[in-house]
């Protein structure tokens, strides 16, 4: 059967393909057999539309249709569909599956946007609203690729309008290098496993859930390289240091799977602890330990992800973009372009080494002239 519970949500899915065409969404239905009975509904609608679609004019198309055609030659390729389903089915809610695209103008637009904009982070009103760059990733790029494939590619009849004035501006990410004092200071407050899962983060500028992700497995001491597995599970391995292959080195008899873990101050039967034994750090666990690191030192405006920062920085001043780039295994190097600054110092420190006082300047000048004169004399 096509019908489907999606992890954590108590109604049906389906998820089927007609003439070619995908077509996904929720049921509404809690048991199977209803919502296999809202499927076949599902169809049958569909099925009758596709058969109207045929006797439309071919410059002419739905947002539904546009939808789905994309998801076949686009969307299913790519690497987190189940995200993309998710994007599509709201895109089609919010602009209504009937749409002709002739229709979709720029006012059109900027009513989906601002009702993206307006939604609160996973559905939870008592969290923040999503972020301008959320709203960009979800709802308005994809909904650009659609119109501008549609009217590019498959000439069909769109209305006029211009995504560039309804893409948000994005906050900047800052970047914030600590300093060698201020990492000792850190790494000081530390207790033994915590301290060093965040030394792993200042030397190598992984993201936390790659550390916590690390395995023995996936470490070779013998060719002196260790594999993470980043964002959409994408892999990159990364050379090691000196510092950290000690480091590594000094954790390996830990644990027999995991490298980064902490051992048990004292019995805890509740959550299955026992004083002396050694566990894997969570999450939770870890990004605590280093908040109240933090505090304790008194240093300010410095959070964890700062210390991938500080890591690429300090790359980036011993070597180039591209060793950044491939370090924080960035797709784009214009992302690792925001750690330039670097770059921009050190020209800056060197230009400093090249320059004069000009008074000396001037002595220097005033030296060689009397020199000069003696000489004709």
């Amino acid at each position: 059967m096509s019908v489907y519970k999606r992890p954590g949500e108590s109604v049906y899915s389906y998820d089927f393909v007609l003439r070619g065409r995908r077509f996904s969404g929720k049921t509404g239905a809690t048991s199977k057999r209803d919502a296999k009975r809202v499927e076949d509904s599902i169809k049958e609608t569909i099925r009758a539309e596709l058969i109207a679609a045929e006797n439309r004019p071919a410059d002419r198309m739905t947002f539904e249709e546009a939808s789905s055609r994309w998801w076949t030659e686009i969307g299913q390729h790519h690497k987190n569909v189940e995200t993309t389903l998710h994007v599509l089915a709201w895109l089609n809610d919010a602009v209504g599956p009937k749409t002709d695209l002739a229709k979709i103008d720029d006012a059109k637009i900027a009513a989906v946007v601002a009702r993206r904009r307006g939604e609160h982070i996973k559905g939870d009103e008592k969290r923040p609203l999503v972020s301008a760059a959320t709203v960009n990733r979800t709802c308005t790029q994809p909904l650009r690729e659609i119109m501008l494939r549609a009217r590019n590619v498959w000439k069909v009849k769109t209305a006029d309008f211009d995504f560039g004035q309804h893409m948000l501006r994005e906050r900047q990410e800052r970047v914030r290098e600590a300093s060698t004092a201020e990492e000792e200071a850190i790494l000081a407050e530390l207790s033994p496993g915590y301290a060093e899962a965040v030394l792993f983060a200042f030397l190598t500028g992984c993201r936390r859930m790659e550390i916590l992700g690390l395995r023995w497995p996936h470490v070779d001491f013998f060719g002196r390289q260790f594999t993470v597995f980043g964002k959409g599970d994408k892999r990159r391995t990364i050379p090691m240091s000196d510092a950290i292959y000690d480091l590594l080195w000094s954790q390996k008899d830990h644990h027999p799977d995991v490298v980064f873990t902490y051992e048990a101050r004292r019995t805890l039967k509740k959550r299955g602890l026992v004083r002396g034994k050694r566990y894997p750090l969570t999450e939770d666990g870890l990004k605590t330990a280093a908040r109240r690191a933090i505090a304790a030192t008194g240093i300010e405006d410095f959070h964890f992800h700062d210390m991938r920062h500080t890591a690429a920085t300090r790359v980036l001043r011993k070597s180039n973009l591209r060793v950044a780039q491939r370090l924080l295994g960035h797709a784009d190097i214009q992302t690792t372009t925001k750690y330039a600054h670097a770059l921009d110092d050190d020209i800056r420190a060197a230009l400093e080494a090249t320059s004069s006082p000009t008074k000396n300047t001037t002595a220097t000048d005033g030296t060689m002239d009397n020199n000069l004169k003696k000489q004709e004399k």
